[in-house]
């Protein structure tokens, strides 16, 4: 089953996504895990500041494809209610009163990718392939994409990024003020691990008020929410779903005709 482990050093704790095996694609249970560590961290009194990576040699491949598959097969209705659900378990994060640093190693993809981007800050491997390509699969985005990219890269860019789904790296991230630095690797979480120290070392108060004055605005991101889960739900009826991820399988560029 997938985990997620809690790693502690004073009052900053790495939380890690662990389902190495699957590149820690985004599954119910994993989204179960997060939010149940999210909940731990909330009663922790000596808590300053978090960063969230993933295990092994990705941050999130995506949401997973099986997952896809099955909820082509529910109602309207379930597949909406399923979809805002799924939202709350990982962007649970958003919660915490202490800054998030994302620390992004390897593949970041599609809703993964968003998950990063609500944090505070994002610190990237510059050889990260990141993408989100909900688009390429014939999906609607979702996990707060249409309101999480603009608020990182503008409109004009996210329109591009999300319109196209086209792959970019850490490089570009930074570029676009997606990320704050891009580094190699294996210097990714340790950067992220200092910056978080050096939040956690000044006044608590006056930083969890800076968190919740410069964090996301919950209104906006719960009815961008509300969306997506509306429009997911039309496209897990649609043919285009199907076809999207029967080329994934096939290793082929799909034919979508908009039905």
């Amino acid at each position: 089953m997938p985990e997620v482990h809690l790693e502690r050093e004073g009052a900053v704790v790495t939380v890690v996504l662990d389902d190495a095996r699957r590149k820690n694609a985004m599954t119910p249970e994993l989204g179960d895990a997060l939010a149940a560590r999210v909940l731990e961290l909330k009663r922790d009194p000596d808590l300053r500041a978090v960063v969230l990576t993933g295990a092994g040699d990705a941050f999130s491949a995506g949401g997973d494809l099986g997952m896809l598959e099955r909820l082509r097969k529910s109602s309207f209705a379930e597949a909406r209610a399923f979809m805002m659900g799924f939202y709350q378990r990982y962007l649970s994060i958003t919660e915490l009163q202490v800054p998030v640093i994302a620390a992004i190693r390897g593949p970041a993809i599609g809703a993964g990718l968003c998950v990063a981007l609500a944090s505070d800050l994002l610190v990237i491997d510059e050889e990260a392939k990141l993408g989100l390509n909900f688009v390429q699969l014939g999906l609607h985005p979702g996990m707060g994409a249409t309101y999480l990219v603009p608020r990182r890269v503008g409109p004009q860019r996210a329109a591009e990024l999300l319109l196209t789904g086209r792959r970019f790296g850490g490089r570009d991230a930074v570029a676009w003020g997606m990320a704050l630095e891009a580094l190699p690797g294996a210097e990714v979480l340790p950067r992220a691990q200092a910056l978080a120290a050096q939040i956690a070392g000044n006044a608590p108060l006056a930083v969890r008020a800076l968190k919740m004055e410069l964090g996301v605005d919950r209104a906006a991101l719960l009815a961008a929410l509300d969306q997506e889960a509306h429009e997911q739900a039309v496209s897990y009826g649609s043919a285009d779903l199907e076809e999207g991820l029967r080329a994934v399988v096939e290793k082929r560029k799909p034919s979508f005709s908009g039905v």
